[in-house]
C-alpha cells in the first residue's frame, strides 16, 4: 500500500525513520510537545527523505533543529518561498538542508524534507509545538498527539496543485518499522485528580504533596494503530485562572515576544435555573458522511463497531431526545449527497418514525468525502422563523479542501451554528475543530463506543440551551500598562466551556501590579458580570508558552482576513510573516530551514527519494459484530412523546417477561404509564454511569408522565422498584 512516489517495499526494504521520543510539558490548560525523531541511511546511496507529521490543528510549531552526525543545526522561520530556494540551493551543491512546511489543504499536515543524508549516516530531527487543551464531557483536558495520518480524500477538481495530501505513503499498520516513546510533565494551580489514556500508561507519579505536578509515561511497545490520547483531570478544573509570562529578554520592548502577555480561561457560570429552561424551538440538520472511509472501524481491535454503525447510534439517541415542537433534517454526503426529506419537517411520532426507518438503513457508500457542495445546498435554504438552525456534521475529516470549507462556514455563521463531531482515529483537527470555532458551535472527537453518546449528548445540551451572547471584555490595567487582545472577540460560550483569551501587555506600572478583566453578556435575557483579577508580576519560568499560543491565535486570525480579502488588503500577509519570524511560530507564509553547511563536497552516487511510511487503516479486518446495548434497545422503543408502550421488546429489555411486566401494574394506572415509569426507574436503577446519554429522554418521559395527570404515581414507582429490584425514590425522578 505505497504510493508509486516512494521506492518503499514493507517487506525487506529498511526505511530510514528509526524512531521518536515524545515529551510533553503541561501547564494547566496548554501544553508544549517536544518530539525527536531518528532517522538512518542504510542504503549504499545518499538519500532524501520526506516525512509527512500530523499535527493538531490549533498547535503552533516552535522550534525545529536538526542533528546530522554530531552537528547540530538550529532552524529559523523565514517567508516561505525564500526558505524553499534556500532549501534546492542547499541539496543542490551537496549541503543537508532540512525544511518544515505547512500544506497548502489543511494546517495540521507538514511536510518534513530531511534532506541528503550519506550512505550510513544517522541523523535526528526535533520539533516542538504549543497547543491548547479541549476540554471533554467529562471536563477533561485532551491532548492527543496525531500519531496516525488517515489518507486524506481529495475531491475531484479541488485545485490541490502540490498539496500535502499527494504524497502521503502507507502501509498496514503493524509493520511500522519504528518505535515511539512518550513522557509527560503535568503542572496546573489545582490539583491533578488522575491521568487517562487510550493507550497503556505507566502509573502517574506526583512529585510534591500538593499534587500539583506530576509525571506519567505511555508504555512500551506502541503499535501505532491509533492517535495516542492524554486526558487530564484536575480538582476545581472549572475556576477561571489567568497566567501572566514574562516577556524573552533578548526581544525589543513593544513588539509581541519583547512584552509580557497574559492568557486568561474563563467559565461562565450559568444559573441553575436557566440550566433547567430547555429551548423547544430549534431546525436541527444531521449533516453525516457517507464516504467509503467510515466503513473503516471506529478502532483496532475485535468487535469494534465501523463509523457508519457509530454514526446510526448516535443518530437514534439525537432523534429520541429532541424536543417536540422543533423542526429537523438528516442529509448524507459523499461524492454526492442525499435529504432523508424535501425540506426540514416538523418533529412528531409520524417523522421521528419515517427517520429512524431511514437511518436503519444508512450506508458508507457514496464514494468520496466533499463536503462542501451540500453545505452550500444547505445555506441556500432559507431559514424558518423563531427556528435558529442548528448543524451537526459527523465525517471522519477526510477532506483534502479544508480551507475553502472554513471560509463558507464561516461567511454563514451569523444563521447557522455549527457543532461537529470528529469520528474514528485520524480525523482532522483543522476540519472539525475548525468548523465548529468559525460557526460558533463546539467540536467533539468520537474515538471508541466507550465515549461516544456523552460527547454528543453534550453538543445537543449546548445547542438546546440559551447560548451566551452580547459578550464584551473590558481590561482594567495600571496608568502606563496597554492591553492589546492578541484573540478575536468570543462570540459564544455555552455551560462547562472555556474561553480562552490572551492579551499583551506594554509598558509599565510605578507602583500598582494588579490588573482585572470584566466579562459581561446576557444570558436568557438577563446581564451577566464576572469579574477576574491577575497579578502584572509575570510567572517564574512557564516558557514561551502562552506568548507562542497568544501569537499563533493572531496569525490565525490575519491569515483567515488575507483569505477573505484575497490577498487585496495591504500588509496583513506581511504582518503575519513579521509575527511569525518574531515568535518563532509557523504560519501558511512562512517554512522552518536549516542548512548544515557540509565540508561542501560534491556527494557522490545517485540521489533517492523515499516517502516514510505512515500507518494505513483502508484495510480493516473483518470485525466481529459488537453486541446490542440494552441502553439503545430501551432507547429505541420510546415514543417521540416520550412515553413506552408495554410491549414483548420493553419487557427483554428489563429481562423480564411479558407477564410479568404486566401483572404488578396498579389497578387505576394506563399501561403507557406503567410502562414509561418502569423505562424510568431502569435507567435510574442500573444505567446512572451514563446519565448524559438519556437525561433529555428522561426529562421527555418525565413532562409526558405529569401531562397525562395520573393520581397515582407513587404507587406505580413503589411497584416498579419492586418487579426491578432497585430503589429509586419519585424525587429522583423529577416526578
Amino acid at each position: 500500500m505505497v504510493n508509486c512516489c516512494g521506492l518503499v517495499t514493507v517487506k525487506n526494504e529498511p526505511v530510514p525513520l528509526k524512531s521518536i521520543a515524545v515529551e510533553v510539558s503541561v501547564q494547566g490548560h496548554v501544553a508544549t510537545v517536544s518530539s525527536t525523531l531518528q532517522y538512518e541511511n542504510q542504503e549504499q546511496s545518499p538519500l532524501e527523505a520526506i516525512f509527512v507529521f500530523p499535527l493538531p490543528g490549533e498547535a503552533a510549531v516552535c522550534r525545529f533543529s536538526a542533528k546530522i552526525g554530531q552537528t547540530e543545526v538550529v532552524a529559523e522561520v523565514q517567508e516561505k518561498q525564500k526558505a524553499q530556494e534556500q532549501y534546492d540551493d542547499a541539496l543542490s551543491s551537496g549541503q543537508q538542508a532540512f525544511l518544515l512546511e505547512e500544506s497548502d489543504e489543511s494546517p495540521d499536515v507538514f511536510k518534513l524534507s530531511v534532506g541528503s543524508l550519506p550512505p550510513g549516516e544517522k541523523a535526528s530531527v526535533s520539533l516542538d509545538y504549543v497547543t491548547e487543551l479541549a476540554v471533554q464531557a467529562d471536563d477533561g483536558l485532551r491532548l492527543c498527539l496525531p500519531a496516525v495520518l488517515n489518507p486524506r480524500y481529495q475531491p475531484q477538481g479541488s485545485d490541490s496543485g502540490s498539496g500535502g495530501s499527494a504524497q502521503v505513503s502507507s502501509v498496514p499498520a503493524g509493520s511500522v518499522p519504528y518505535s515511539l516513546s512518550l513522557s509527560a510533565h503535568v503542572s496546573s494551580p489545582h490539583p491533578i485528580s488522575r491521568v487517562e489514556s487510550n493507550c497503556p500508561l505507566d502509573p502517574l507519579n506526583y512529585l510534591n504533596t500538593e499534587k500539583t505536578q506530576a509525571t506519567v509515561s505511555l508504555a512500551a511497545g506502541h503499535q501505532f494503530d491509533r492517535d495516542v490520547e492524554l486526558l487530564l483531570y484536575y480538582q476545581d478544573t472549572h475556576q477561571p485562572t489567568a497566567i501572566v509570562e514574562a516577556a524573552q529578554a533578548s526581544a525589543k520592548p513593544g513588539s509581541l515576544m519583547g512584552d509580557p502577555v497574559v492568557m486568561l480561561s474563563l467559565y461562565p457560570e450559568f444559573p441553575k435555573d436557566v440550566m433547567s429552561s430547555m429551548t423547544s424551538h430549534g431546525e436541527f440538520l444531521f449533516v453525516v458522511d457517507r464516504s467509503g472511509s467510515m466503513e473503516c472501524p471506529m478502532h483496532l481491535g475485535s468487535g469494534s463497531q465501523d463509523r457508519i454503525g457509530s454514526a446510526r447510534d448516535t443518530l437514534l439517541l439525537l432523534l429520541k431526545s429532541l424536543p417536540m415542537g422543533c423542526y429537523f433534517n438528516i442529509i448524507g454526503f459523499g461524492s454526492s449527497y442525499e435529504s432523508f426529506f424535501s425540506k426540514s419537517v416538523e418533529y412528531s411520532q409520524k417523522t421521528m418514525d419515517e427517520a429512524l426507518q431511514k437511518v436503519k438503513e444508512i450506508r458508507a457508500d457514496l464514494g468520496g468525502t466533499e463536503i462542501l457542495q451540500p453545505l452550500k445546498h444547505i445555506y441556500s435554504q432559507p431559514c424558518l422563523p423563531d427556528q435558529p438552525r442548528q448543524l451537526f456534521l459527523f465525517t471522519d475529516g477526510e477532506v483534502g479542501n479544508t480551507k475553502e470549507v472554513l471560509d463558507l462556514v464561516k461567511t454563514n455563521a451569523g444563521s447557522h451554528r455549527c457543532f461537529s463531531f470528529g469520528i474514528g482515529e485520524g480525523a482532522s483537527t483543522a476540519l472539525i475543530s475548525g468548523v465548529a470555532k468559525q460557526a460558533r458551535g463546539h467540536a467533539q472527537f468520537i474515538t471508541g463506543q466507550d465515549r461516544m453518546q456523552p460527547k454528543v449528548m453534550q453538543s445537543l445540551r449546548f445547542a438546546l440551551q440559551p447560548a451566551v451572547v452580547d459578550i464584551s471584555v473590558k481590561w482594567n490595567v495600571p496608568k502606563g500598562v496597554s492591553v492589546t487582545p492578541l484573540s478575536p472577540p468570543i462570540r459564544v460560550v455555552f455551560q462547562g466551556q472555556r474561553a480562552l483569551l490572551y492579551a499583551q501587555l506594554t509598558g509599565e506600572s510605578s507602583g500598582d501590579t494588579e490588573g482585572s478583566v470584566i466579562v459581561k453578556y446576557s444570558l436568557a435575557k438577563q446581564p451577566v458580570e464576572n469579574q477576574l483579577s491577575f497579578s502584572l508580576k509575570p510567572a517564574e519560568d512557564t516558557g514561551m508558552t502562552v506568548h507562542r499560543l497568544g501569537a499563533r491565535t493572531l496569525i490565525q486570525s490575519l491569515e483567515v482576513e488575507e483569505r477573505e480579502q484575497d490577498g487585496e488588503k495591504e500588509g496583513v500577509k506581511e504582518k503575519v510573516i513579521e509575527l511569525s519570524v518574531q515568535s518563532g511560530v509557523s504560519s501558511a507564509f512562512t517554512a522552518f530551514i536549516a542548512v548544515h553547511k557540509g565540508d561542501g563536497e560534491a556527494l557522490h552516487g545517485q540521489l533517492l527519494r523515499r516517502q516514510v511510511p505512515t500507518p494505513n487503516f483502508d484495510s480493516p479486518d473483518p470485525t466481529s459484530k459488537p453486541v446490542r446495548d440494552p441502553l439503545l434497545q430501551l432507547i429505541s422503543l420510546q415514543k417521540a412523546s416520550g412515553s413506552w408502550v408495554l410491549e414483548a421488546a420493553l419487557a427483554e429489555v428489563l429481562a423480564k417477561t411479558e407477564e410479568e411486566v404486566s401483572k404488578p401494574k396498579p389497578a387505576q394506572v394506563g399501561q403507557e404509564v406503567w410502562a414509561t415509569v418502569l423505562a424510568l426507574v431502569w435507567l435510574y436503577g442500573f444505567k446512572m454511569e451514563a446519565q448524559e446519554d438519556w437525561q433529555f429522554l428522561a426529562m421527555k418521559a418525565v413532562s409526558w408522565i405529569q401531562a397525562q395527570k395520573v393520581a397515582s404515581v407513587s404507587e406505580c414507582v413503589q411497584a416498579g422498584n419492586t418487579l426491578l429490584g432497585c430503589q429509586v425514590q419519585k424525587d429522583t425522578l423529577g416526578l
